[in-house]
């Protein structure tokens, strides 16, 4: 049996989590954008970000990652989702899961146990980083003043997910729906990218959503 220190990472005294964005105060600035904006962003904070390593070619780890999340291993380049939980592919052996606030203690310990004897690795990374959510008729026109990737429909269809250089910088960007995208983004540029994406869409009108 594999032994691992697991343990509860978010706080149970009374402190309050912040969110890589808490600083910008985005709930102030709900309501404050244009009537039809071209673009309206949401940050999807405080969720659990666990990444995943194992041989995705090991039918064991394969089956053990299905029945612990009821989601199989992704295809390169794509995203799976189940119900408010997704599983990204970051290459040929690692994932990123994303699951609701809280509940990355319980879902890395089903992991563990689904996977015991296998050679794993679960990383708690959910205070290194969030998503944001963009949505609209012009995110698309965003996104190509902000990255050289092809964002065409034809190349980037509903459940791409790739890691690419954005304004200069590096994260991942995910299309969710039809005029939907993600961006997943490190604690330590935050600032950076809420200030890039305000100038960015400026032209479109920019809404916040809570």
């Amino acid at each position: 049996m594999t032994i691992a220190n697991v343990y509860q990472q978010r706080p149970t005294t009374g402190e309050k989590a912040e969110s890589p964005l808490f600083h910008a105060d985005l709930n102030s600035l709900v309501g404050k954008g244009r009537n039809n904006p071209g673009v309206t962003l949401r940050e999807k904070k405080l969720l659990g970000h666990l990444t995943l390593r194992g041989d995705g070619k090991d039918p064991a780890f394969v089956a053990g990652v299905a029945k612990a999340l009821g989601m199989e291993l992704p295809v390169a380049l794509t995203v799976v989702a189940n119900g408010d939980s997704s599983l990204q592919w970051l290459g040929p052996d690692e994932w990123l899961l994303i699951v609701p606030s809280g509940e990355e203690l319980a879902t890395e310990q089903r992991l563990r146990a689904a996977l015991d004897g296998l050679h794993i690795a679960v990383v708690n990374v959910s205070g290194g980083q969030t998503l944001l959510e963009l949505t609209g008729p012009k995110v698309r026109e965003l996104l190509m003043k902000s990255t050289s990737y092809d964002v065409h429909p034809n190349n980037f269809p509903v459940g791409k997910a790739i890691g690419t250089v954005f304004a200069k910088s590096q994260l991942v960007i995910r299309r969710t729906g039809e005029e939907t995208w993600e961006l997943l983004i490190r604690r330590s540029f935050s600032d950076y990218w809420w200030l890039w994406l305000q100038d960015a869409s400026a032209e479109y009108g920019l809404s916040i959503k809570a």
